[in-house]
């Protein structure tokens, strides 16, 4: 067998093979890849784009916990103030009315001082008229008594 013999038709159906090929079955395939190729690609940027957008929301929600966090120091630092002056407040109004009692009190007190000195003064008058009576009765002498009873009603 002559190989030029076999060579020649080999290489016929070789050619009319990749004519069928590049017919019939490279251009399917090169479209095939070639999408497949855009699918990887979109799905790569997706990816890219999802990581990105999965970034933002993480800075966002990083921004908004820390801005919540100080609002919420914020809030506790002013109910704490508002806790101090309702405190202070409260002494105050408890000093004040403290005062305000122990000023009652000693003007009751006082009342209650100047009634017993008067009821004593009252009693001592009395007792003293009582012995002036008993020294009257002795001697008549109206107008000298009466100046001696003024006298001891005003010292007493």
């Amino acid at each position: 067998m002559n190989l030029t013999a076999t060579l020649i038709p080999q290489i016929v159906v070789f050619g009319v093979l990749v004519w069928f090929i590049r017919q019939f079955l490279w251009d399917p395939v090169l479209r095939i890849l070639e999408d497949r190729k855009k699918r990887v690609a979109d799905g790569l940027a997706a990816a890219e784009r999802g990581h990105h957008e999965k970034e933002l929301a993480d800075r966002h929600a990083r921004k908004t916990i820390h801005d919540a966090k100080e609002q919420a120091a914020a809030i506790i630092n002013q109910a704490h103030k508002r806790a101090g002056e309702i405190v202070e407040e409260s002494k105050d109004n408890a000093r004040t009315e403290g005062e305000r009692l122990i000023s009652a009190a000693q003007s009751e007190i006082d009342q209650e001082k100047n009634r017993a000195r008067e009821q004593l003064r009252k009693e001592v008058t009395k007792i003293a008229l009582a012995g002036v009576e008993k020294i009257l009765m002795r001697e008549v002498d109206a107008t000298a008594h009466n100046k001696v009873f003024e006298e001891l009603t005003s010292q007493l």
